[in-house]
């Protein structure tokens, strides 16, 4: 049984599942949809055009579907989508797409946590934790089993790939490739730190895989500075294998660069 307190505003036009809890002095206006089973707290505002999963929970202060601020949003109509059984912690802020993308979107199974900010167009795989203060910027892209730390900053357009970690108060300005740690280092906003083992176990990850993983990265960015020499070590030692073709087209299709590694 859906529970809408007295104190709540929720438009008519919006569409609300089974055993939805809606808190006081939470305001929900139309064309919003929300699955069930899904909490969503005090004092939180959801905007038109966003669609939230089953299973989820919006915390206190939450501001979902607000239009962009990007300068160029005319006004279209864009929308905001939320995966199942994912958490919005508080005062996190998540803004409607523009025409680039038309949608922004949080996956499945995701842990936005308190203050973070998703700018317009912002694309979220599942299984994310994006930790307390994170700025993502516009058009950003984020892959499956990311883990984002705290106060991280991440520029316009950059992609960040699967399985990666990136470190506490980095600044992200490039392309972070799949399966590696990522942080801060001295005056450089963000390198290569290594691979995200510790990461890739817990997630599964058998030993002849992670070992495959590191040679790669080994050859890329231990072995060699530049990355066409280290792509071609990498296909003339190394056999085949997915991991493989995941960094290597990561890195080739990247559109504002890789970050480097370590001098």
């Amino acid at each position: 049984m859906t529970k809408i307190h007295p104190l709540a505003y929720v438009d008519s036009k919006a569409k609300l599942g089974e055993n939805v809890v809606v808190e006081p002095f939470t305001t929900i206006y139309g064309d919003v949809e929300i699955g069930d089973n899904t909490w969503i707290g005090p004092n939180a505002t959801i905007f038109s055009d966003t669609k939230i999963g089953n299973n989820c929970k919006v915390f206190p202060g939450a501001v979902l579907g607000a239009v962009s601020q990007d300068l160029k949003y005319k006004g279209e109509k864009t929308f905001v989508e939320i995966g199942n059984n994912t958490a919005i912690r508080e005062c996190v802020t998540i803004h409607k797409a523009t025409s680039d993308k038309w949608v922004t979107k949080v996956g499945e199974n995701c842990l936005i946590m308190a203050y973070a900010h998703l700018a317009h167009d912002v694309w979220v795989g599942d299984h994310c934790i994006i930790a307390n203060s994170a700025g993502i910027a516009g058009h950003v892209q984020i892959e499956d089993y990311v883990t984002i730390e705290g106060m991280v900053g991440i520029q316009q357009f950059v992609k960040v790939g699967a399985y990666s970690f990136i470190a506490a108060t980095s600044a992200i300005r490039k392309d972070v490739p799949p399966y590696v740690r990522a942080s801060r280092f001295g005056e450089d906003p963000c390198v290569f730190v290594g691979v995200n083992t510790i990461g890739l176990r817990r997630k599964g990850f058998d030993d002849e895989a992670v070992k495959n993983i590191e040679d790669i990265y080994r050859i890329l960015y231990v072995k060699n500075k530049n990355f066409s020499r280290g792509i071609k070590e990498v296909l003339d030692t190394l056999p085949h294998s997915a991991y493989r073709d995941i960094i290597l087209n990561f890195i080739k299709e990247s559109e504002v660069g890789v970050i480097r590694g370590l001098i």
